[in-house]
């Protein structure tokens, strides 16, 4: 039996047309009302129920409906939603609090494989294990659920970040203590008019463990000005091994010195002590800012230090403080220019590569700076 709304016809004004049309062409508003619009805009044209359904893709009895609303409480009605009492909340305050507790733990400390939670985990772990504990309301807790549980905190317990612990009770002392150092060295600098060089040399010192020594296994294809305009490089490599950098920045005119070795002992670092001790001025005292690795502090350093009475001396950064010691900017440098992308034949030639890169920086030296003292107030 046909339906009234069939006859009736629906007469829309100039404004409402194009509020429809408008509507009906938004990205932004609900589905639900791009929908209403394009039913209400179709049968205003005289387009038939079953185009309307085969054109917009819903069901009779929905096109039925809201042409009805229309007809009978006008446009802005017709194109919304009833108001709905809304029911009370289903998951008690009590649930929640479980369910927040259970996300403030790990998974691992219940019996699950996982280190974190997942929100889909977290669901079932509540369904499984709400009831028992007396949260019958979580029965059938679903994704979404937790997630608005999670989300009224909020807790995330399926990401994470990460955080440096303060392991060295005497971190804030020795920070001041190399900023000062910095300070110092600056106020030098901006003195030292003639180049002399200075009584006490500051040089920066630190290790780039770990550079890694890699072979093509294809050669590269060059840009082609009438082909591609990159570098073309095969996705297999074979790894040759590591090398590590010793390197001594100065801090008054930036030269560096420098050895590579296969690893960083005692022996290599006594090494590039004796180099510093050569290329200096004999009368000149050499302050070194380094950290506590076990090389620089080994009772091998100490003897050797033992037989150069005053001519070295240490200004230890603190534990996790590296970020403190001005060579880490000289290695950024490094990773920056010479030793970005590179590809070798042989750890040799690695090693080479990276003592000629150094010689490339010493032939225009840079005087690296620490400029921000203001933090150091603080303390």
């Amino acid at each position: 039996m046909p339906r009234k709304s069939q006859k009736a016809k629906l007469i829309l004004g100039v404004e409402q047309k194009e509020q429809l049309q408008k509507l009906s062409q938004s990205r932004k508003a609900p589905i639900r009302e791009v929908q209403r619009a394009n039913i209400l805009l179709e049968y205003s044209e005289g387009i038939s129920i079953t185009d309307i359904e085969a054109k917009i893709q819903v069901s009779r009895p929905t096109i039925y409906k809201w042409i009805e609303k229309a007809l009978a409480l006008g446009i802005e009605e017709g194109l919304k939603d009833k108001y709905h009492r809304p029911k009370d909340p289903v998951i008690t305050d009590e649930a929640k609090a479980w369910v927040i507790n259970l996300a403030c733990k790990k998974p691992k400390d219940l019996g699950y494989a996982a280190e974190i939670w997942t929100r889909k985990a977290l669901a079932e772990y509540a369904r499984n294990h709400g009831p028992e504990s007396g949260h019958t309301c979580l029965k059938k807790a679903a994704k979404a659920t937790i997630q608005r549980i999670l989300e009224e905190h909020p807790i995330r317990p399926h990401k994470m970040a990460y955080y440096l612990e303060k392991r060295d009770p005497e971190f804030d002392q020795k920070m001041v203590n190399v900023l000062c150092v910095y300070k110092e060295v600056n106020l030098q600098n901006a003195s030292n008019d003639t180049g002399n060089i200075p009584s006490v040399i500051t040089v920066s010192v630190d290790e780039k463990p770990g550079v890694q020594a890699i072979k093509n296994i294809a050669p590269d294809i060059m840009p082609d000005p009438e082909g591609q305009s990159r570098i073309l490089r095969d996705y297999e490599y074979k790894r040759l091994g590591t090398l590590s950098i010793l390197a001594a920045l100065d801090l008054h005119d930036g030269h560096v010195t420098a050895q590579v070795h296969d690893k960083h002992r005692s022996i290599e670092f006594i090494s590039l002590l004796k180099e510093m001790d050569t290329y200096y001025p004999s009368k000149s005292t050499i302050r070194i800012i380094l950290d506590n690795h076990s090389a620089h502090i080994s009772k091998e350093t100490m003897n050797y230090l033992a037989t150069r009475p005053g001519r070295f001396t240490y200004v230890h950064t603190p534990k996790h403080g590296s970020w403190l010691n001005l060579v880490e900017t000289l290695f950024g440098k490094m990773a920056r220019t010479f030793l970005k992308h590179i590809r070798v034949n042989s750890k040799e030639e690695l090693k080479e590569r990276i003592l000629l890169g150094i010689k490339e920086i010493n032939t225009s030296p840079v005087v690296h700076q620490w400029k921000k003292f203001d933090f150091a107030h603080s303390f």
